[in-house]
This record gives structure tokens, C-alpha cells and sequence, in this order.
């Protein structure tokens, strides 16, 4: 009997488990991810996206262990928080107020609530219609959300406009995956240390890991991890830092690299 290998397998959402083009998870991805759980692999989630918004996954919920979101600021297994890493206030404050005094977008992630600002309309072009994101329909007041801890800032700006604020925030880091926006969290939160995180609480060596992602922000999982996988239309910096390059998200990158590596 062929015994296959048993991972922790960590899959960024958006451009990598889900399709830019139709918003959904490939049939052969739902097929790859059923088999590689049956086989003894853990399956777990590592994303941008704050817990509210994370609404594409219906498909294979039932299969997932674990969560890294907000970029490793925030990450759960089951009703269980493994860690929660939120900015300072005073960084925050700094990023909100240069928004509203440049009028660019921005999106407040907080422990709880979310709050958008979107004088430029980018919130609702790329979100809302472009990632097929609804829930900011009902995002919070800002006043609201500013009392709660905040776990990700996500203004819209582009990437010569980020150097310069970041130097006024020294608590953050920064990890772009869209041209027109970044996602920022508090130093020591990204989805590398997510992975080192969740390896703790589950008991796993974190070199017996496989990381898939396909933008900037996947960067330090796919450093991370013992195997790090750039989808096939991940962005071409990543891409020469993974160990391998799958094919596509549309072109059944997920099961060909899984299938390369003995997981199915």
C-alpha cells in the first residue's frame, strides 16, 4: 500500500484556494483538499482577510482545522484563541488621521467590528465588486470600532505612498497583495509566525508544514514553512521565493502540487 505524507497545510484564500475569476473554490481544489484530510493531513487557513469576511469557504469548512487571519494578527482553532496580536493605539491613530487628512480609503479591523472609510469609492470597486466582499455593507462607526483592539489597517494608497508612512508607524509592518492597497498589522503578525503559532498550540513540527499563496502578504508563510508553494499565478516576487511554482488556481494548482508531493 502507497502510504501518503502527512502535512499541515496552510492555504491563503483569495487568488489561491479562491478564484479571482468566478470567486469560487475549483472543484478540483474541494476534491485535492477532501483526499489530503482523509490521508491524515491538517488543513488550516491563513489569510488577510479579518474572521467577518472570511465567507467563501462553505465548500470545505467541514474540512478546515485551524485559522490565521488579519494576516497573523489574529489566530483561532475552534472556539480557542492561539494568539491576538492588536497595533498600538498611537500607530492607528496616525493611519486614521492621515487618511482623513490625504482622503484615501481605509478599512479598520477591529477585535470585533469592522469600520470603512471610503471617500474614493476603492472600498466598494474592489471589495464589493471585484472580491464579491458584502459584509462591509455593515461595517460599524469608526468611533465604534477605534474603543475595540485593532488587528489590521488597510488603507488605499499606492506602494511609493507606503515607505513614508510606515516610518511614522514604527510598530508595523506591512504586506501588500493588491496594487492599491496593503494590509497592516502590528510587528511580529504575519502569517510566518501564524504558522509558528498554531504549531505550538497543535503540537506539530513547523518544518512539517507545505504553505500555498499567491501575493505578497504570503511571503513570510512561504519563507515559514518546510514547503513553500507559489500558485502558478502568484505574484513573480514570491514566486522566486517558494520552493515550488504550481500551476494556477484555475489550472488545478492546489491538487497538481499536492499530488507532486505525495499528500494525495
Amino acid at each position: 500500500m502507497n502510504m501518503k505524507q502527512k502535512y499541515a497545510l496552510f492555504f491563503d484564500i483569495d487568488g489561491t484556494l479562491v478564484s479571482f475569476r468566478t470567486h469560487e473554490i475549483p472543484s478540483s481544489t474541494i476534491q485535492a483538499l477532501t483526499q489530503a484530510k482523509a490521508n491524515g493531513s491538517r488543513i488550516y487557513i491563513a489569510t488577510g482577510r479579518p474572521p467577518v469576511i472570511i465567507t467563501n469557504l462553505s465548500a470545505i469548512e467541514h474540512l478546515i482545522d485551524g485559522y490565521i487571519t488579519t494576516n497573523g494578527a489574529l489566530c483561532y482553532v475552534g472556539d480557542e484563541m492561539v494568539c491576538c496580536q492588536p497595533i498600538p493605539s498611537q500607530d492607528v491613530m496616525t493611519c486614521v488621521e492621515d487618511a482623513k487628512e490625504k482622503g484615501y480609503s481605509l478599512i479598520v479591523v477591529g477585535r470585533k467590528d469592522v469600520a470603512v472609510l471610503d471617500p474614493t469609492g476603492d472600498v466598494n470597486r474592489i471589495f464589493r465588486q471585484m472580491l464579491a466582499v458584502r459584509e462591509f455593507d455593515e461595517a460599524s462607526p469608526l468611533e465604534v470600532v477605534l474603543k475595540q483592539d485593532i488587528l489590521q489597517l488597510t488603507p488605499f494608497f499606492p506602494a511609493d505612498y507606503e515607505a513614508g508612512l510606515l516610518a511614522r508607524m514604527p510598530q508595523c509592518v506591512s504586506g501588500r497583495w493588491h496594487p492599491e492597497f496593503t494590509d497592516i498589522t502590528a510587528n511580529g503578525a504575519d502569517k510566518g509566525k501564524g504558522i509558528l503559532s498554531i504549531a505550538r498550540h497543535e503540537g506539530f513540527d513547523p518544518n512539517h508544514t507545505i504553505a500555498f499563496g499567491d501575493g505578497g502578504n504570503d511571503t513570510s508563510m512561504i519563507l515559514q514553512a518546510g514547503i513553500g508553494i507559489a500558485m502558478g499565478n502568484a505574484l513573480e516576487a514570491l514566486k522566486e521565493q517558494a520552493d515550488f511554482v504550481t500551476t494556477s488556481v484555475d489550472d488545478d494548482g492546489i491538487l497538481n502540487a499536492l499530488q507532486h508531493f505525495g499528500v494525495i
